[in-house]
């Protein structure tokens, strides 16, 4: 594995890449382009060197009995087409008569017929043609032939000879095209490092920031606000998570504080009262009543232990489920009935079944647990002498639903979000009611584990509603069901 300091940034890596892509997509285009100009400039220059000829051979040449001729000054000529048409050469120009004898040829050019031009070259029809020579000429020429007429007969030829290194030479051309090419290496490069500079600046702020997190400091704050979609949602997001890391991290902290307070008081309540009987300070009826009240806080203290070990359990599934088959209908108004005489508080409760019996696969026993902390958070929420819950069942889409509502005080919406936190409990259960706070997520994991799950459908001030559900796995099981 590569260590940091042997990464590359992305800045560099964008760059690099992108320069290199740059490079090599210039080149080609340079390489392409030169050809092209190459054979262009070839193609108009052999187009020149064809109307220099035809020229000559109207303005310049002359029959003398019988016989073509000089006449005029046809190397100015050529020089004044020079300056016209950037020829940038002189070529090499013979008279010939028609069977090719060299009669005139300019004089100060490279001669590569001596006396005579090869018949060849005179009776194709095409009058440009590439020539290669060997031995001291070497090299590729172009011969452009034009006939001398005289009253419609031939009676010679005017022939052009250059080399076709002359013919495409270019010096201002390649130089405008290197220029354009660095121009465009140096424009693509510069609006690439910009353009990635301006895209990892957030990155690596986000990164930077991570950081910070992974070190424990979830108060990170990210300046850039970055305009594209993709940048704005990453920034965007990490800063929301870092909001709520912040917020369980400090939830964390003032829940261990509960939970060693809640562990910690019986504990301190039972070496008290011990402590009393030890030193004699109460005897008789008193201690008897001592001891009753450390035996209960020893039970409450077990308690405690006993859900922690049970929710750690759940939480790592380690915690068998033992499903059977069971009558919906009649184990929830058995549940409900079972709870209420456990119960001191006089509370209304009412459970509306299904319309007709449902057998489902459960585990009773889980189940049970479930609707008791249901029913049991729905009790200590209601401080009203008309305290009412309702219990529902009802099917829709292939699952079994279950509500439970109160007309209690409601959960407050800052607090909405936590309720299934472990060790969470709000500010009206934190100095009234004594517990641990694993209630709701305890049974929303074993709601889980028995494929359903439990949810807080609405609170409010005038009372809260958790949803239960799971689904229906045999759908041969149903009989009727509805809602009303």
């Amino acid at each position: 594995m590569l260590k940091n300091k042997e990464r590359k940034s992305l800045l560099h890596l964008w760059t690099r890449n992108y320069v290199i892509t740059l490079v090599i997509g210039l080149l080609v285009i340079s390489v392409i382009s030169v050809l092209w100009i190459r054979h262009t400039t070839l193609e108009h220059r052999l187009n020149l060197t064809s109307l220099l000829g035809e020229e000559i051979a109207a303005r310049f040449v002359e029959v003398n009995g019988g016989e073509p001729e000089y006449r005029g000054d046809v190397p100015g000529y050529i020089s004044e087409r020079n300056e016209r048409y950037d020829l940038n050469s002189e070529p090499t120009i013979y008279i010939t008569t028609v069977d090719g004898t060299i009669i005139q040829v300019n004089e100060g050019q490279e001669r590569l017929f001596r006396y005579h031009i090869p018949p060849q070259l005179l009776e194709t029809e095409s009058l440009v043609q590439q020539i290669q020579f060997s031995e001291t000429n070497v090299g590729t020429y172009y011969f452009v032939k034009t006939p001398i007429l005289f009253y419609e007969q031939l009676v010679g030829w005017v022939v052009i000879v250059e080399s076709e290194e002359e013919l495409t030479r270019l010096n201002q051309e390649y130089q405008l095209l290197f220029i354009i090419v660095i121009s465009l290496g140096l424009l693509g490069w510069a609006a690439i490092y910009f353009v990635a500079k301006k895209f990892v600046k957030p990155i690596e702020q986000v990164a930077f920031a991570a950081k910070q997190v992974e070190e424990g400091n979830y108060d990170v704050r990210l300046p850039v606000k970055p305009t594209e979609k993709e940048l704005y949602e990453l920034v965007d997001s990490f800063k929301n998570m870092t909001d709520r890391l912040e917020q369980l991290e400090s939830l964390r902290k003032e829940l261990l504080a509960g939970v060693t307070h809640e562990l910690k008081t019986p504990v301190t309540s039972i070496s008290g009262l011990l402590q009393a009987l030890k030193d004699g300070v109460v005897s008789g009826d008193e201690a008897k009543e001592f001891l009753e009240i450390s035996l209960k806080e020893t039970e409450r203290l077990q308690n405690m232990v006993g859900d922690l070990v049970e929710f750690n359990s759940f939480h790592a599934k380690q915690f068998p489920i033992q499903f059977q088959q069971i009558a919906m209908n009649n184990t929830i108004l058995e549940q409900v009935k079972q709870w209420q005489f456990t119960r001191e508080q006089d509370i209304s409760v009412t459970v509306k079944p299904l319309p007709e019996e449902l057998v489902m696969k459960m585990d009773p026993a889980r189940l049970q647990q479930i609707i008791v902390n249901l029913l049991n958070n729905a009790a200590h929420a209601i401080e009203r002498q008309d305290g009412e819950i309702k219990v529902k069942l009802y099917i829709n889409e292939s699952r079994l639903w279950l509500e439970v509502t109160d007309n209690g005080l409601g959960i407050k919406k800052e607090e909405q979000l936590n309720i299934f936190e472990r060790f969470y409990r709000g500010e009206q259960k934190k100095y009234k009611i004594r517990g641990l706070g694993l209630g709701l997520p305890f049974s929303k994991l074993i709601a889980q584990a028995m494929d359903g799950d439990l949810e807080l459908k609405e609170s409010s001030e005038k009372g809260t509603t958790f949803i239960l559900h799971f689904p229906i796995r045999d759908i041969k099981e149903r009989v009727r069901w509805g809602e009303d």
